[in-house]
């Protein structure tokens, strides 16, 4: 029985003696404690970076709806003085020539490419902005001058020299207005 007890004594001993090159248990811990703050600083990283990266998708995703939304805006610019040139050649027909029947088709061409005109306008998401009567926004009218005027609240638009337009939520071109103001 003895030699029992030597064994057991000398499997405890071997059981409470360190392996060579084997870290200690503060030293174990140390090691475990600085690799899950990699670990943690890592996944750290790592979301940055997604979400970073979803950021810039979102950011591309919306210039490029903008782009595509908005990519007519220089044509549509320039087709608005064609717009212009129209209205201004309608409104310069005298009442008599209208119900001339030489002049007719002439007027009943132009109010259809009038109309054509204002249907692809609306196609593309280009609205004309109604002024009249509207107070002054400075986001959307300029004002060429005033008038004095004892009907209409000081800042009301009183006449549209030239139209305004919009496209989609953007202004295309501000209306130029004549804007009332309180009478001298």
């Amino acid at each position: 029985m003895s030699e029992d007890n030597q064994n057991l004594e000398n499997t405890e001993v071997v059981d409470a003696l360190p392996e060579d090159g084997a870290p200690s248990g503060d030293a174990t811990a140390d090691r475990i404690a600085a690799l899950e703050a990699e670990l943690a600083t890592a996944k750290q990283d790592i979301l940055y970076a997604h979400a970073d990266t979803q950021n810039v998708r979102r950011r591309l995703e919306k210039e490029l709806a903008d782009a595509r939304a908005y990519a007519a805006t220089a044509f549509a610019r320039d087709m608005l003085s064609v717009a212009d040139n129209l209205t201004r050649a309608l409104a310069a027909i005298p009442a008599d020539l209208r119900d001339d029947e030489k002049f007719k088709g002439l007027v009943v061409g132009l109010e259809a490419t009038g109309r054509e005109l204002e249907s692809v306008f609306g196609r593309n998401g280009i609205t004309k902005l109604e002024s009249v009567g509207q107070p002054l926004d400075p986001n959307k009218h300029q004002a060429m001058m005033e008038v004095p005027s004892s009907d209409a609240e000081p800042g009301t638009i009183l006449v549209e020299m030239q139209a305004g337009y919009m496209i989609k939520d953007r202004l295309l071109r501000p209306a130029m207005v004549s804007v009332a103001k309180k009478p001298d």
